[in-house]
């Protein structure tokens, strides 16, 4: 099994405080759209890699399976990636 890489969010070039764990860089842009963030940009730590992704959020039925504690509309991230830098 893969270890967690760890992704740190950029803002206008700059690193932030938030650090999001995941194996891949979609897994992280996913937990940073849910987050409300759209124009997403992740670091991964200890490499001068940035990934650009796109990010939105959907509100959506919950599922029919789903637990009854779950409320009846839920946020759905969906991200598409735009490309990489490298710093």
């Amino acid at each position: 099994m893969g270890e967690k890489k760890y992704f740190v969010l950029m803002k206008g070039g700059k690193d932030t405080s938030q650090v999001f764990a995941s194996r891949q860089p979609r897994g992280a842009a996913l937990k940073a759209a849910t987050r409300g963030h759209t124009d997403i940009r992740l670091r991964e730590r200890g490499t001068k890699r940035v990934h650009v992704f796109t990010g939105r959020i959907e509100t959506v039925d919950k599922p029919a399976n789903g637990p009854a504690w779950l409320p009846d509309k839920i946020k759905k991230a969906n991200v598409s990636k735009t490309g990489i830098e490298h710093l």
